[in-house]
């Protein structure tokens, strides 16, 4: 019989992945690199409200302008979201009170099941925008897309940009960026989930909206020059 009793297993000590520095100094060094990434990764944000925020009106004040820039947000079941039907009725009411003459409706339709600018198109004819006056960029995939865009294919010098507040300052950085003049209406929205989650994600988009106006790439299809707003202006 074994006198030495049972045997005791010894687990082996798991290492923690992350180790603050030993030192002060390390300790130091470490609070300091922290602290530069976040100042680095808050810069992209700062620049699109600093851009932005001077050119931001509300839908008594912003000037006229030749066109109106509706940006897509979204569908549900084939009928502009809730969000974008906001952006919408602003562009109806901006054409009935005289302030633009076109409106230019910029969202996707990378698929045939859904199709961005032809039910904004509809909400807005529904609303008495005249269908000459709409015209629908199918290829308005992300912000920098639909403002490089309107600038390089439809030939958009000055416009309104409309879409919520949360967006429109990075809207009218990009749309700088692209060569247009602008001013932006940042349309009110409920602070709801999708709204906090915009806000948020807005902090992200900023670092691709500061690399796109710096490189200026372009945009996920350029194509042909459209004359499309200039026949509405002319109409």
């Amino acid at each position: 019989m074994d006198s030495a009793g049972p045997v005791r297993q010894v687990r082996p000590r798991l290492r923690s992945p992350l180790r603050l520095p030993a030192t002060r100094s390390g300790r130091r060094r470490a609070l300091w690199v922290v602290m530069a990434a976040c100042v680095l990764a808050l810069l992209p944000a700062t620049w699109v409200y600093a851009e932005g925020s001077p050119r931001v009106r509300d839908m008594a004040h912003v000037p006229s302008a030749p066109v109106a820039m509706v940006f897509g947000a979204g569908l549900w079941e084939g009928k502009p979201s809730p969000y974008l039907a906001h952006r919408l009725d602003a562009a109806a009411e901006l054409y009935r009170a005289g302030k633009v003459r076109v409106v230019l409706v910029t969202g996707d339709n990378s698929r045939e099941d859904y199709d961005e600018p032809d039910a904004m198109r509809a909400y807005l004819t529904e609303r008495g925008v005249p269908d000459d006056r709409i015209v629908s960029d199918f290829a308005g995939f992300d912000t920098w897309d639909s403002c490089t865009r309107a600038q390089r294919i439809f030939g958009v010098k000055r416009a309104v940009l409309i879409t919520q507040g949360f967006h429109i300052r990075r809207a009218l950085a990009l749309c700088e960026a692209a060569g247009i003049d602008a001013y932006g209406v940042g349309v009110t929205a409920k602070h709801d989930v999708t709204w906090y989650a915009g806000g948020a994600r807005e902090v992200v988009a900023a670092g691709k909206a500061a690399l796109d106006a710096l490189v200026r790439p372009r945009p996920s299809f350029l194509g042909p020059h459209e004359p499309g707003v200039q026949r509405a202006l002319a109409g």
